[in-house]
């Protein structure tokens, strides 16, 4: 277990620099391809759906062209979803899920909600299977005016003219055994603080928003999601991830204090998922199932509301 004092780079105590962040660039080499694992997919999909390209990272001459998908129909007399995911980029059923759910699901919301989805807000971050951007920035806590991930700052920009329509947002992502070895040691190491040992549930669960929570909606979700693969158990102090468990599977936090990205629209309706692919008990098949059937059991909720 890597911890604050052992962590590779930086000086225990003392926040990162540029030169630390140079550091941890070099020791990120890129292990997947967004052109070939993501773009593909979502251009076959542009004859079903609006290809819109919202934004371009550049970061040290790679560039990556940022893609959303819409309805072609858009109807502001219907309520509107937002699906994200990939925002954290190791995440990988959030983006799996969230192009399998275009590909073979969402033909039957037709003609009763608007949908936009991103499916791979963090594609640098998606090849180098990371939490952070290259600036060694999270993205999930910069959604925000003055924002300083590009990814963030792109797809608030995106969402932004149509935000007072959507009644649901759903955000997609992992919990895994690497933000415990890796991604947590590197952030308290990053900011100059005391690394804290904390546990990683076993099994999916979800994050509603404290200030709304919509508990019933959450249970439906997690109701659904539960016939694909196991909801996360409380840890042995009776918490999911140091928080308290409002239902079975459910949790909250303060979305919009922390600029999270369910935070970028009034939608009544919010929730992250959270698969954990580490499971012996889950396979990559049955992580992007539980993502799909999240998201249909979200749609359905609010639908029928």
């Amino acid at each position: 277990m890597t911890t604050a004092s052992t962590y590779p780079i930086g000086t225990p105590g003392q926040p990162w620099g540029e030169a630390e962040r140079q550091q941890w660039r070099a020791r990120q080499p890129r292990l997947r391809s967004y052109s070939e694992d993501v773009l593909p997919r979502i251009a076959a999909l542009a004859g079903r759906f609006e290809r819109i390209a919202y934004g371009r990272l550049d970061y040290a001459g790679e560039t990556y062209d940022l893609y959303a998908l819409s309805s072609t129909d858009w109807d502001a007399a219907l309520p509107a979803a937002l699906i994200t995911g990939g925002v954290h980029g190791y995440e990988t059923s959030g983006v799996m899920g969230a192009l399998e759910f275009l590909e073979n699901h969402a033909g039957r919301y037709a003609g009763r909600v608007n949908l936009l989805v991103a499916p791979c807000v963090s594609p640098w971050a998606y090849e180098r299977i990371n939490r952070w951007n290259y600036d060694a920035v999270d993205p999930n806590r910069s959604f925000r005016a003055d924002s300083p991930s590009t990814e963030a700052a792109s797809l608030l920009a995106l969402v932004q003219p149509r935000a007072g329509q959507f009644r649901l947002h759903i955000d997609l992502h992992e919990t895994t055994d690497s933000d415990e070895s890796e991604f947590r040691p590197a952030l308290a190491a990053r900011d100059g603080k005391p690394f804290e040992p904390g546990f990683i549930p076993d099994g999916f669960y979800l994050v509603a928003d404290t200030e709304n929570p919509q508990l019933a909606f959450q249970q439906a979700v997690i109701a659904a999601v539960a016939e694909v693969t196991h909801i996360a158990p409380p840890d042995p102090d009776g918490d999911l991830i140091g928080c308290p468990i409002l239902s079975d599977g459910v949790i909250a936090y303060p979305v919009r204090t922390i600029d999270m990205c369910p935070s970028i629209t009034p939608a009544p309706y919010v929730t992250t998922t959270e698969v954990y692919p580490d499971s012996p008990r889950a396979t990559p098949k049955q992580c992007n199932d539980a993502q799909v059937a999240a998201v249909c059991a979200a749609l359905d909720y609010v639908l029928s509301r």
